[in-house]
């Protein structure tokens, strides 16, 4: 016999059940996203694999361990690890930096990563991001993370905590870097094998390990914000002051360095406590390089980017509301051969002005027909058989109070079944339309 194929490891189905939930995020972030000025982009599943060394970065565990590169032929591909680099690369292909700055974006889209899966952490999760291109401004970052405020207030979410951060420049990382290395290399023979081989390209990613040992290390290294230059000193004490006006509440937490390479000065995270380990629920901040590296004009850039199932595991463990789930707003028992002719041209009328409308397929008898009716949650059901068709009157049913209503069969007519049933139906929902 064979056996049942599952889904791979470290994916999820999101069966209809679940979907509402998904939807009300969905409709949030989007509806805040336009509201403060971001449209809509969306971007190629796969890039040449060469867009995620060149932004990512070749030194961080997403390149190194994570990611999912195909060969085809000639090419190399990667899946998404991130969306970030492919809008950048979208932006400069596509001419956008030419338009009005700055250009203001927003994307729901998945991501693909190798690692080990556990709660908010899968192998394909989805997220939610905005990136924002031509501002240097610390408003614009005041902008960006008001956003992600707005989303996290308007889903219902407590006990979110905002962690902000300043990584700098080139400039001021330069002698940052020293003073990581000099810190790290008293300590050369307890650090892991990829520790070892960053120590020297890139001393920042061994802030980001995952090993114990490695981290337990790095408690005690140099704090970036303490080799800030003036000038980004300043982008970051005028940010804070904004934020305050602004009475968003925050934390300086100067260990937060964000796990892409990409990131300069401002890296910003909503943190929460009820998922587990994995609390961080949206992560962004500024790459002012980024757009340069990708062979473009230094354009200041920034954004964040929100996983959609830590979202609503959250949601889930908060109790906030989802939006409730679509019923069916009439469903036609019919009973013969006519009653099921005159049951698909009444349901595709009925759906043609937007209502949910379901008949029987399954030729069954009406007491079944019944029952499957109250199981999807019908409000009104109609009964069709050789009387109806014949006088051309039904009875609708309110399944919730019981109460019947005579019915015109006609569907041409000015007062036939669809002004009568829509009568009825908005009538006992909103109380009289007169």
């Amino acid at each position: 016999m064979a056996q049942n194929l599952q889904r791979p490891y470290g994916t999820e189905d999101v069966t209809p059940d679940r979907i509402r939930k998904w939807h009300t995020v969905e409709q949030v972030v989007s509806q805040n996203a336009e509201a403060f000025g971001f449209r809509e982009i969306r971007i190629p599943t796969f890039e040449n694999t060469d867009l995620f060394m060149r932004s990512v970065g070749e030194t961080t565990d997403v390149v190194q361990k994570e990611m999912y590169t195909v060969s085809a032929k000639q090419s190399t591909f990667t899946l998404r690890p991130e969306g970030t680099a492919g809008v950048m690369r979208s932006f400069l292909q596509n001419g956008l930096l030419n338009e009005a700055l700055p250009i203001k974006v927003y994307y729901i889209l998945s991501c693909f990563r190798h690692e080990r899966p556990q709660a908010g952490r899968l192998r394909e999760f989805h997220q939610f991001g905005i990136e924002m291109a031509g501002s240097a401004s610390p408003y614009a970052d005041a902008e960006v993370i008001s956003l992600a405020k707005s989303i996290i207030d308007q889903l219902g979410l407590k006990n979110i905590e905002l962690n902000l951060n300043s990584i700098g420049c080139p400039k001021c990382r330069a002698n940052y870097h020293l003073a990581l290395k000099e810190y790290f290399s008293t300590r050369k023979d307890e650090l892991c094998e990829t520790c070892l081989t960053r120590l020297e390209r890139n001393p920042m990613r061994l802030l980001d390990c995952k090993s114990e040992i490695c981290s337990e290390i790095a408690k005690d290294a140099p704090l970036i914000i303490d080799y800030l230059c003036d000038e980004c000193a300043e982008h970051f004490e005028q940010l804070k002051s904004i934020l305050c006006a602004m009475d968003i509440d925050f934390k300086v937490n100067p260990k937060i360095v964000r796990g892409l390479d990409y990131y300069t000065r401002t890296v910003f995270e909503f943190v929460t406590t009820d998922i587990g380990a994995q609390g961080t629920i949206c992560g962004g901040g500024r790459y002012d390089g980024l757009i340069e590296e990708l062979g473009g004009k230094a354009t200041p850039s920034l954004g964040f980017a929100m996983g959609l199932e830590r979202l609503i595991m959250t949601m889930e463990n908060q109790g906030c509301d989802f939006i409730e789930e679509k019923k069916c707003d009439l469903y036609i028992c019919p009973m013969g051969e006519k009653a099921y002719t005159e049951a698909a041209k009444i349901a595709y009328k009925m759906r043609s002005i937007g209502h949910e409308v379901a008949f029987d397929t399954m030729n069954r008898g009406l007491k079944a027909q019944m029952k499957y009716a109250n199981k999807i949650g019908a409000k009104y059901v109609v009964v069709l058989g050789d009387n109806e068709i014949e006088s051309g009157f039904a009875k609708l049913k309110n399944m919730a109070s019981g109460e019947q209503f005579d019915i015109s069969l006609d569907l041409s007519s000015e007062n036939g079944f669809v002004d009568s049933f829509v009568n009825i139906y908005y009538s006992e929902a909103f109380g009289s339309l007169e």
